[in-house]
């Protein structure tokens, strides 16, 4: 059974940091792309960052770029993401997303997500 489990949401004030964990079971870990998402009410889910199966590759929004680190290892099987510099705009849910290419159909797991809110 697949399982991701996130971790390390809460309230920060603007301009701090967070960092946000997701530990994978029940996959073959290296083999799934990982992604953060982020959902807000009345808003499509946002993808915020993702990283390749080996780590080499990273991709972001542009409205956390130079922000936002995603990182991953591989024999812990987690994903986390850095946040720094947070803004009001960054409070969102965040969900961890493990996307692997298979034929005939991708598969793709969710974690639950954790809440993370910038506010004063």
């Amino acid at each position: 059974q697949v399982q991701l489990v996130e971790s390390g949401g809460g309230l920060v004030q603007p301009g701090g940091s967070l960092r946000l964990s997701c530990a994978a079971s029940g996959v073959t870990f290296s083999t799934y792309a990982m992604k953060w998402y982020r959902q807000t009410p009345g808003k499509e889910r946002e993808l915020v960052a993702a990283i390749s199966g080996n780590g080499y590759h990273t991709i972001y929004a542009d409205s956390v770029k130079g922000r936002f680190t995603i990182s991953r290892d591989n024999a812990k099987k987690t994903v986390s993401l850095q946040m720094n510099s947070l803004k009001p705009d960054d409070t969102a849910v965040y969900l961890c997303n493990a996307h692997g290419v298979r034929i005939p159909t991708d598969k793709d797991y969710w974690g639950q997500g954790t809440q993370v809110t910038v506010s004063s």
